[in-house]
Parts: structure tokens; C-alpha cells; sequence
């Protein structure tokens, strides 16, 4: 049996999940009416059903997201909402709270979410063998360590591969609750990361002014996808709730036909759902949203992932600016522009600073507003108007199921026999009068023609063939009844057939890894609480949210590192120690005020409020 490899991609609603389908999805990850990290991308059960029905045609998969921890006043709420969600044939729920493991639960396959903060191997396997089927990795990890957590255990992986970093390790940021007591766990991240901040020393002096420095690169690692198949990942996961449409298909069709490349021929690998897309658009990563990319720490720590500029979409690269002339710019590439477009450059002040072009003509582009800007500046597009337009037409990405069509004759009439790329077969039976076409010429052609129309289903006639033992007439009409209903039957015979995975969770009582649980285990409930205390956990501290100590606080983990970005890491950047820079350092933003702490070891950042009181480290590669 070959090891089918997924592409996982987000929907806002139901219009975003269907275009992920259509654009070559083999699942999708949704939002409920509750308890979802993103709490403005929420959907009713009705809608979560009409994209279960499209996407089991397919037979791809809907996972819902239900990654918030819960308090216990809600664990009766989020129950209930699990067995109507097993109702209408959801795949599987993606969780964090490890009470969900405690609850009456239908047979539904879970998925632990990355705010599980799934990072190492003995974790994992124990919550595969806690009744996981699947766990999201953290996005810190390298190709070595996926490879040690699959032998370790034979659960799913799944791995980001596009979209937008969480500077902090995902589940243990408490930055917007500390700031504003928006908890990120519990859906409503204020994206403090996001925020410019002054980078000051030790001794007071200001180090760097102005700068988004916790804001990093998106995520790119798809050109390492056959690298991580062989690590042991099953499904590459988009990032993006939130995002438009436009990101939603031109990543999705990106990765589809990258994974295809990947799949054609391979003994061991096959794709995960049926059906094979056409798209109108040349998908590329740098057309839609991104702020640059990087591949993170897949391949360890190698290159600057900063995007200290700004938060914002930096888009594709054009050119540099030549010259002004006039009241229009001089692009180098810029007959690659569009009237409409949005360009993106940094400015001055280092900041990112953006133009509308209202038109091009004759190789100029006519800005809206001409800006002071300095020949040689690099220019980005970050709104491309023709790709837009063309992506957001429901044609752009078209997918169909192959089928082979056999119209051929029985005693009472006709038969037509349509068999489709899983072996799934549709009769319909036509009762109708065998007469011979007028002089008695074949019209197998012409019905060919009619038979191959297959329009608006998600079908193709990839095969047509008519056996008569005489040229027999049949009438247009009769033709396309029977090519509807054919294809009618043949999608009820699909959803019939498409068997929704089940898994009754057992209690267990194995060790969990750790005796004592701080509040990064992010406990909030008594379920919680006794799940742990069932696997052998003697201590456990409450939830950040329910026991925040003002101003004292860690706020964040992260293997992003001010220090490397600096080149002025002990470790990779020995040649610059003659340059240390005098701590703690420490980011500044208006009234807000952080401590940097830096554990070499583990080769990890911490961010901590300003009151919070710790020892410097000596750093350990003298």
C-alpha cells in the first residue's frame, strides 16, 4: 500500500473551503461556531456540513479546529458541540485541551494542534498512545528531529510548509494577555510581535530604533517537501484562517502541482484524495501575502529570519527604481506592471512605505501620489491587480474526477455505464425503442459529442465508448437524461462509499513524560487537570490566564533570537565577541517594556515583563 501524502489547507468559511477543494486540497481545516485560535473565523454547523458533503465527493477531508483551552464553564458546551460535529461526518478535530480527552466522546479521530506544542519524541508518543491519531509539529523543528519523532512513534505528522511564523513557540505566548488580556490561547492574539520597538542595552544606550523586531518571515518550505516525506510527514499544512481567497488558491495550486511532481511515478507515495485540477492562473508563492520567506530552522539555524522592516506583505520583487521622470517612475522590469498594482519599498526611516499605480504607458508607472524616492531603491509589488482578478474568478481552478462512459444496448433499450478513477460504477437503464438511424449511418460520434459534456459536474469523460450490434437512432435528449443521471448517481454512489474514520478513545494510564507541569502546559480546567493526574503528573500549575502575575511575568519562548540577528550570538558568531553588546537587553514600545533572556543551551530566546527579575547567563563557547 502506498502512503498517501495530504496537502492541508485553511478555510475562513465555507466559500474559502471549497475553493481550497477546487484548487487541489486533499483536506481542509475549519473553524466552528466556538472554541477555534481564531476567533473572527468562525462558521455554523450548517455551513461546516455543506463543505463536509463537497469535500467527501472528492474524498477529501474536513478537520475542525477546536484549539482554544477551555475554562469549566465551557467543557459542557464544547461536548455537545463535538457529537453534532460527529453528526455531520467531520474527519477529525484538531485540539489543544487535554480535556477534550477526558470528555464523552463520539468515535471521532483526534489530532493534537500545534499549540499542543508538539517538539519532542517521548510527548509525541505519548499522546499517540493516549489515543491521538495525529499530531501537529511544531514549526521549530529540523529534518533530524522529525525523523527521530517518527521512529519513535508510528503516529501522523503533520508540518507547516507555507504561511505566517508565530515567533513564539505555538501554545506559549502570553504576550496579548499580559498586555491587554486578549489570550492567543484562547483565540484573540493581539499580534504584539507585530508592534516596532526600540532595542535598548544594558547600559541604557538605544541599540536600534523603530524596528519590528520579533516580526519574522513567512514560511516557506516547500522545495523540502521530498526531504520531509522521508522525515516521516503525511500532510503539509498551509497556514492562514484569515487570509483572502486569492492567498487560498494560489497556495494551495502552488503546492498541488509541486506535490504532483513529486508523486508521478513513486512507488511508495500516492496523493490523498481524487480528482485533478486545471487552473488559469500561474500559481507563485510571492504573488499573494508574505513578508519574504524563510525555511525557518528545517535545515538548523543558517540565515537571518527577521522582518524587521515591517509587518506587512512585502510581495514579489520587481526591480529598482532608475530614475523619476516627470510625474511617473522608471522601474527596472517594469513592463511586468499592471494599471491598479500596489507597490511596496522601504523608506528613509526604514519603514515600509507603499504607492498605487493608477497607470502604466510607454514602460513609466504613474503613481497616485509621486513620493520623493531615491534612484536604486528596491520596488515590490504587493497588490498585483491582473493576478487578483484573474484568480478570483470561480473558474480559475477547476476540479474534476475522471470517468470512462459505456453506452451500450440490452434487451429493453440502452445502458449507460459510467466507471470512474476509484472503481466506483453508475448504471443508468433507458427503456426505449431499438430504430435504425435513417440510412442507416452510425451516429456513434455524435453521441460521443453529447456524452462528453459534462459542464458544471465535477466530472470528466476522459473515455467514451459506444457498442451497438446495429446504428441505432437515439434522440439528444434522451442522451443527456442519461448522462445526468448517470453522473447524478454516481456522486450519491461516492458519498455512499466514503467511510469517515472512527476512534473510540480508551482511558489510559501510562507515565506521562513529566512528574511537574508549569503554567506553559497551559491547564485551565479540572478535566485537564485530571487527565494528567491519571498519567502519573504529581504538580501542575494553572494556566497563565488564571494566574498572571502583572509585570513579572515570561511572557515568551522562542528559538527566533535577537542576539543572531545581530550576529552576536556566542555560538555561530565567535568572529564578533570583541562587539558584545552589554545586557539584559531590552524592547521598549511606548509604555511597554520587555526583558530579553537568552539560554544558550537550548539555544532559545525568552521575553520577559519588566519587573521580572533573573540571572544573566555567561554564555557557554568561550
Amino acid at each position: 500500500m502506498k502512503k498517501k501524502i495530504e496537502i492541508l489547507a485553511p478555510a475562513k468559511d465555507l466559500i474559502h473551503g471549497i475553493a481550497a477543494i477546487n484548487s487541489g486540497a486533499d483536506a481542509v481545516y475549519i473553524g466552528a461556531p466556538q472554541f477555534g485560535a481564531r476567533s473572527n473565523a468562525t462558521n455554523s454547523i450548517e455551513d461546516v456540513a455543506a463543505l463536509v458533503q463537497y469535500a467527501h465527493l472528492f474524498h477529501a477531508q474536513v478537520f475542525v479546529v477546536i484549539n482554544t483551552i477551555l475554562y469549566d464553564n465551557e467543557l459542557e458546551t464544547c461536548r455537545q458541540m463535538i457529537w453534532k460535529l460527529y453528526d455531520i461526518k467531520v474527519d477529525a478535530l484538531i485540539v489543544q485541551d487535554m480535556a477534550i480527552m477526558e470528555m464523552d466522546l463520539p468515535p471521532i479521530v483526534l489530532h493534537a494542534s500545534t499549540q499542543a506544542n508538539n517538539r519532542d519524541a517521548d510527548k509525541i508518543k505519548f499522546l499517540k498512545d493516549a489515543g491521538m491519531k495525529r499530531v501537529v509539529l511544531a514549526r521549530e523543528l529540523n529534518l533530524h528531529q522529525i525523523k527521530e519523532i517518527s521512529t519513535a512513534s508510528d503516529v501522523e505528522l503533520e508540518f507547516f510548509v507555507t504561511g505566517a511564523l508565530c515567533v513564539s513557540f505555538s501554545g506559549n505566548c502570553y504576550m496579548s494577555v499580559a498586555n491587554g488580556e486578549r489570550s492567543a490561547n484562547r483565540g484573540s492574539c493581539a499580534q504584539n510581535c507585530r508592534l516596532p520597538y526600540n532595542l535598548i542595552d544594558g547600559n541604557g544606550e538605544t541599540l536600534i530604533k523603530n524596528s519590528h523586531l520579533l516580526s519574522i518571515k513567512d514560511f516557506d518550505v516547500s522545495d523540502q517537501i521530498p526531504n520531509l516525506i522521508e522525515a516521516g510527514v503525511c500532510s503539509f499544512k498551509i497556514e492562514g484562517r484569515l487570509k483572502d481567497i486569492v492567498y487560498v488558491k494560489n497556495n494551495v495550486s502552488y503546492l498541488r502541482q509541486k506535490l504532483d511532481a513529486f508523486l508521478e511515478g513513486n512507488d511508495s507515495y500516492t496523493k490523498a484524495s481524487s480528482g485533478k485540477c486545471t487552473f488559469t492562473f500561474d500559481a507563485a508563492l510571492n504573488k499573494s501575502f508574505n513578508r519574504g520567506y524563510t525555511d525557518y530552522f528545517v535545515n538548523e539555524r543558517h540565515q537571518s529570519i527577521g522582518s524587521w522592516e515591517s509587518p506587512k506583505s512585502k510581495g514579489q520583487y520587481i526591480g529598482k527604481l532608475i530614475r523619476t521622470v516627470g510625474n511617473a517612475y522608471e522601474i527596472e522590469n517594469g513592463e511586468l506592471l499592471n494599471n491598479g498594482d500596489g507597490l511596496c519599498y522601504i523608506n528613509e526611516n526604514n519603514e515600509a512605505d507603499g504607492i498605487y499605480v493608477n497607470k502604466v504607458e510607454n514602460g513609466l508607472a504613474y503613481p497616485n501620489v509621486l513620493k520623493e524616492l531615491k534612484p536604486g531603491t528596491f520596488i515590490y509589488r504587493n497588490n498585483d491587480a491582473a493576478f487578483i482578478k484573474i484568480v478570483e474568478r470561480e473558474d480559475s481552478a477547476i476540479r474534476k474526477i475522471s470517468t470512462t462512459l459505456l453506452l451500450t444496448e440490452n434487451e429493453n433499450g440502452f445502458e449507460l455505464i459510467a466507471t470512474d478513477e476509484d472503481g466506483f460504477v453508475s448504471t443508468v437503464n433507458l427503456v426505449h425503442a431499438k430504430e435504425q438511424t435513417k440510412n442507416n449511418e452510425s451516429i456513434a460520434e455524435n453521441i460521443k459529442t453529447q456524452l462528453a459534456k459534462t459542464g458544471f459536474t465535477p466530472y470528466t469523460a476522459d473515455e467514451i465508448n459506444v457498442m451497438f450490434s446495429q446504428n441505432w437512432f437515439l434522440p439528444i435528449s434522451k442522451i443527456n437524461e442519461m448522462r445526468r443521471t448517470v453522473y447524478e448517481q454516481l456522486s450519491e454512489i461516492r458519498l455512499a462509499n466514503y467511510k469517515v474514520e472512527e476512534h473510540k478513545l480508551v482511558k489510559t494510564t501510562h507515565p506521562y513524560p513529566e512528574t511537574k507541569l508549569d503554567f506553559m502546559y497551559n491547564v485551565s480546567n479540572k478535566l485537564a487537570r485530571k487527565f494528567y493526574e491519571r498519567h502519573g503528573v504529581t504538580e501542575i500549575e494553572k494556566a497563565f490566564e488564571l494566574q498572571w502575575d502583572p509585570g513579572k511575568s515570561r511572557v515568551m519562548t522562542t528559538k527566533y533570537c535577537i542576539k543572531y540577528e545581530l550576529e552576536r550570538c556566542p555560538k555561530y558568531h565567535r568572529e564578533n565577541m570583541d562587539k558584545k553588546v552589554k545586557e539584559p537587553l531590552v524592547l521598549k514600545q511606548g509604555e511597554l517594556e520587555y526583558k530579553l533572556k537568552f539560554n544558550c543551551k537550548p539555544c532559545e530566546m525568552e521575553i520577559w515583563e519588566k519587573d521580572a527579575e533573573f540571572e544573566i547567563e555567561e554564555d557557554h563557547f568561550h
